[in-house]
This record gives C-alpha cells, structure tokens and sequence, in this order.
C-alpha cells in the first residue's frame, strides 16, 4: 500500500506499522464474522405460547 520512503521507514521504526496491524486486524474481524455469519442465529427457546 505504502511506498518504502525514508518517512515511512522512520515512522514505522518508531511508531510500529500502523497500516498493517490495521490490515491484519481487519481481516481476522472479516473472519470471525465469516464464522458468525455462516453459522446462524443462536437456538433460544422463544415465549411459550397459550393454547
């Protein structure tokens, strides 16, 4: 995403690289909503009804 600049490299010496652990948050969050989505609501007994 980034070009390898003298700023950049500088930044991410000291900073840490930001833009990646953004990356690689985003994806594992992409992931686990994969796994929730895929997988369906929860089974909650609903009210019981009257007959």
């Amino acid at each position: 995403m980034f070009q390898e600049t003298p700023i950049y490299a500088r930044l991410v010496t000291e900073r840490g690289d930001v833009p990646g652990q953004v990356r690689r948050d985003a994806e594992r969050i992409h992931q686990d909503l994969a796994r929730v989505i895929t997988a369906g609501p929860p089974s909650v007994p609903g009210p019981a009804r009257r007959a």
